[in-house]
């Protein structure tokens, strides 16, 4: 026998099968054919196995939408990553947002009131911009890849031995379909004994293979919850991310806050309403060994109490709304909700009041106190 008849028959082999598996599949739906029903624990480990692909696909695609808002961006990527090339680098909004600011500020003058505080939420947004990145390229090697790895890696095998599986149950009640339908011949014609017991053997194996198969499958399945636990440790590393870089814009943007505080104009003291002080710090040990401070509530502090606080005769006692360090020897670092005595001086910014706490003395800036009755 040459290699070509080899083919050939190996072709026709195959196409017969191929052929008979149709005709099963087709007579299943059409409820002419039995169908060999998979055992309740095989059925309960695919589905949850298909449960699992569905959602890891769902989170792991809005996960890249929430750190990659730019779908243009995010296919770029995308088309980088298969071709196996590193992505350029690209600024991103805060950072770019940031340049922008410090451009102006720069433009504006450093030596104004308006081009200082540019520059200052400049470089705190590029500070924000920084921080955005590292989440990105943590949370995708921690987070992303593994999810990833499970749906291009893990689960391609699962469908694969699932369909092999599905295959070899075609082959199985096709068997029994020919084998039943050669015993009902056999009664009528004894020429259709031999045909009986090629068409029990072919059952003995069929069932052999559909039995080796549906046993590869489970121990395939059973793995799942393995990945499971896999996927929560991966999605506590993104967790932790998350924690890690909120934590730190929130230390940003107070200590941008500070900054601004020093340098605002009087007008904006009158205009500004509100201002957010920082709650009692609560530690969370969810997630690792970091720790996250919350911030909660608003701090409400009248037009009316800041002109009472400047235009006061004598002394009078008021709460410290957050934490301030001083930036020279003339000014009083404060602690928050602690009570200091304060006074106005004549000929003093209208930004300041005089502030005193034992033998302490110095400029404190009015937006970080509320007048006490």
């Amino acid at each position: 026998m040459n290699i070509m008849d080899f083919n050939v028959k190996k072709l026709a082999a195959d196409a017969g099968t191929f052929l008979s598996r149709a005709v099963q599949f087709t007579e299943e739906k059409l409820g002419q054919a039995e169908k060999t029903e998979l055992d309740a624990h095989l059925e309960n480990l695919l589905s949850k196995a298909e449960c699992t692909k569905i959602w890891t696909e769902k989170i792991m695609k809005q996960t890249e939408v929430l750190l990659q808002p730019n779908p243009n961006a995010r296919i770029e990527e995308f088309v980088y990553e298969k071709l196996d090339r590193k992505a350029p680098s690209r600024i991103n909004n805060p950072e770019l947002l940031g340049q922008y600011m410090i451009d102006a500020g720069t433009e504006f003058g450093p030596g104004t009131a308006y081009g200082n505080a540019l520059i200052k939420c400049g470089e705190t947004q590029k500070r924000i911009g920084t921080a955005d990145r590292e989440l990105i390229q943590t949370s995708a090697l921690n987070f992303l890849t593994p999810l990833r790895n499970f749906i291009e890696g893990d689960y391609k095998t699962i469908a694969k031995e699932r369909k092999l599986l599905q295959n070899k149950r075609l082959d199985l009640d096709a068997a029994k379909t020919r084998l039943k339908k050669a015993k009902a011949a056999e009664t009528r014609a004894s020429i259709w004994a031999e045909e009986v017991t090629k068409s029990e053997q072919e059952l003995r194996i069929t069932q052999s293979e559909f039995d080796r198969q549906a046993e590869i499958t489970r121990l395939l399945l059973e793995g799942i919850s393995s990945t499971h636990a896999h996927h929560l440790r991966c999605l506590n590393d993104f967790v932790e991310a998350q924690m890690t870089y909120y934590a730190q814009c929130y230390q940003y943007m107070l200590d941008l806050q500070k900054q601004l505080g020093r340098c605002f104009p009087s007008n904006y003291c009158n205009n500004n309403q509100t201002s957010v002080a920082p709650a009692p710090s609560a530690s969370s040990n969810v997630i690792g060994s970091s720790a996250l401070s919350s911030t909660s509530g608003l701090v409400i502090t009248s037009p009316s109490n800041l002109i009472d606080l400047k235009e006061c005769s004598g002394s009078r006692k008021a709460r410290v709304l957050y934490d301030y360090d001083a930036a020279n020897s003339s000014e009083l670092s404060l602690l928050a909700d602690e009570v200091i005595t304060v006074f106005s001086v004549v000929g003093m910014d209208s930004d300041w009041l005089m502030g005193e706490r034992g033998n302490q003395k110095g400029r404190v800036p009015i937006t970080y106190l509320e007048l006490l009755n």
